[in-house]
């Protein structure tokens, strides 16, 4: 006789579940012990999640009465990005290539101008600088033996001179001593260099074959989440990408628009190699935080070398720059649900850092982003049902009083 099928379901249901879990673990598992080939395909990941509005919009557009296919959708991307590159190789890179060649000429030309008269004179002029807000700084030889023969008071005395040629010793020392190995980094850099085209293009590739195939792909995860938990995994999986299209997709944006600012500000203030200092605040944006806060140090250092009045204003136009974006495109264009606090942001960017290299700090946000929006709806998951509030007195009574239908 066959046990009867309410004895049964339970048993079977445990037994879905169990397998279920136990193909999820495997998932994880191989992830992590393949973790260092993992982070081409999350990039790959990350641009077929980049590009999906726009292949959706393109997909809906009707040729002939016919929707346009992924596929075609996904190489007019292509095509647009490289013509994006294309056209930057031409119009930047000759100049980031003039700034970055005038910037090796100014070197050499310092180096050689260093001469004793032209130190004793920067150190005069620094010295004069620093009396002036009340530092007593003796750097000139002349200040260095008024304070050594001065009995009160006190002054730091430093040989810039002795500084100087040391640290000029220092740099050509290092510059022979590594003269050797020219041809090694050469040859390192051009290996570098080819396998990050090679992984450019790999990575484009997978993205493609992510976007082709992504309804494919989400009915595949579908099967692997229980029948009766796929409404909150629908849930889940709409917050994730409400709280993740902000923050990869908006600071995506907002990296553009600060590179624009930076370099109309650099413009404006007439500032030394203005196009490569915007093509690195541009790149480091990409990073929160600390990207915008390292690419800063040499715009404000080189508008200070031309004058004090110069990089004090540039260094409020920067501060500009991050308070429009904290206050007005962030809340605009990430929206209340990608927000993250800034403690979690730097403690993900620390630790994506610490496990990956700059691999790791650039997923850290989308990826804390992901953390966050699971963490939150388990959260509310957890918090009991709303009581429904029982009615009040005055409700009763005129519940009472009103009249019988």
């Amino acid at each position: 006789m066959s046990p009867p099928v309410e004895a049964t379901a339970p048993d079977e249901r445990r037994k879905r579940l169990i397998l279920l879990a136990g193909l999820w673990v495997a998932i994880a598992v191989t992830l992590f012990a393949l973790r260092s080939v993992v982070m081409p395909f999350a990039g790959a990941a990350l641009i077929a999640y980049l590009v999906q509005p726009l292949v959706a919009r393109i997909t809906r557009l009707k040729v002939a009465g016919h929707g346009v296919p992924r596929w075609v959708a996904i190489l007019l991307i292509y095509a647009g990005f490289f013509l994006a590159v294309y056209l930057f190789f031409v119009a930047l890179v000759p100049q980031l290539y003039r700034e970055v060649a005038r910037i090796s000429r100014e070197m050499a030309a310092f180096a050689s101008a260093l001469t004793p008269e032209h130190v004793q004179g920067l150190a005069q002029r620094a010295e004069a600088w620093l009396n002036t807000y009340g530092i007593p700084v003796a750097l000139s030889d002349r200040a260095m033996e008024g304070a050594a023969g001065a009995s009160g008071g006190f002054s730091l005395a430093l040989d810039l001179e002795q500084m100087l040629t040391d640290a000029v010793a220092r740099v050509t020392s290092l510059a022979k001593e590594n003269l050797a190995d020219i041809v090694n980094v050469s040859r390192r850099i051009v290996t570098e260099v080819l396998t990050g085209v090679f992984m450019l293009f790999f990575i484009l590739m997978v993205a493609a074959f992510f976007s082709i195939d992504a309804q494919a792909i989400r009915r595949y995860f579908g099967t692997l989440i229980p029948a009766e938990f796929l409404p909150d995994a629908k849930t889940l999986v709409a917050r994730i990408d409400k709280s993740l299209s902000g923050v990869v997709r908006g600071q995506v944006t907002i990296c553009l628009v600060n590179g624009g600012l930076t370099l109309l500000g650099l413009l404006l203030f007439g500032v030394k190699f203005a196009f490569l200092l915007a093509t690195i605040a541009t790149l480091f944006s990409l990073i929160p935080i600390f990207g915008t806060i390292i690419s800063s140090v040499p715009i404000v250092l080189i508008a200070l070398a031309d004058g004090f009045q110069k990089g004090v204003a540039l260094l409020l136009w920067i501060i500009g720059i991050h308070a429009l974006e904290a206050y007005f495109l962030n809340p605009k264009i990430m929206g209340e649900a990608a927000r993250i606090h800034p403690v979690v942001v730097a403690f993900s960017l620390i630790a994506g850092e610490k496990l990956f290299g700059l691999w790791g700090a650039l997923f850290a946000v989308p990826v804390a982003s992901i953390a966050v929006a699971c963490f939150d709806y388990a959260r509310l998951k957890a918090q009991p049902p709303p009581l429904v509030a029982a009615p009040t007195q005055q409700a009763v009574a005129a519940t009472d009083a009103a009249p019988a239908a």
